[in-house]
C-alpha cells in the first residue's frame, strides 16, 4: 500500500467507477485510462487495475475468451499491492469478484461464454469509511 491511499478518491476515479458499476466498461475504461495517464506516482496501478477488470467484462460481454482471461490477470495483479481498502475502495472485493469471474470463465470455456451467470460480475464497492483509508466518496 502506498501513501496514496490514504488521500480521497479523486473525482475521475468516482466517475470510472460509477460507469463499471452501471455496466459502461468501455466508458469506465476512457474515464480510468485518462486517469492513470495523468498519475505519475505508483498509484496508478490501482487506476490500471480497475479499469483492465472492467475491460475483462467488456470482453466477457463480447465472447471473446483470451481478453477475458488476459485482462483478469493482468487488473488483479495491478491490484494486490493496494489491497484492500486503497483511496476507499474495497480492493480485496473487487480480486474476489475477478476470482470468480476467471474460474466461471474457466469453466465455461471459450465456447460457452454466452451462458455467463452475470450475477458473478463484481461490482466495485467502497469500502466502510474509516480514519486514514480515505473512506468512500
Amino acid at each position: 500500500m502506498t501513501d496514496a491511499c490514504h488521500e480521497p478518491a479523486p473525482p475521475l476515479l468516482r466517475r470510472g467507477i460509477d460507469q463499471f458499476n452501471d455496466g459502461g466498461f468501455f466508458d469506465q475504461h476512457e474515464t480510468l485510462e485518462d486517469l492513470w495517464r495523468a498519475e505519475t506516482r505508483p498509484i496508478r496501478r490501482l487506476y490500471q487495475g480497475i479499469l483492465q477488470v472492467g475491460i475483462a467484462l467488456y470482453h466477457l460481454r463480447r465472447g471473446n475468451h483470451h481478453g477475458v482471461v488476459t485482462m483478469i490477470a493482468r487488473g488483479t495483479n495491478h491490484l494486490r499491492p493496494f489491497a484492500p481498502v486503497c483511496q476507499g475502495v474495497d480492493v480485496a472485493d473487487l480480486i474476489a469478484g475477478a476470482a470468480r469471474v476467471r474460474q466461471a470463465v474457466d469453466r465455461l470455456g471459450p465456447d460457452r461464454l454466452d451462458a455467463f451467470d452475470w450475477s458473478l460480475a463484481p461490482t466495485v464497492k467502497w469500502a466502510a469509511s474509516d480514519e486514514g483509508s480515505g473512506g468512500p466518496p
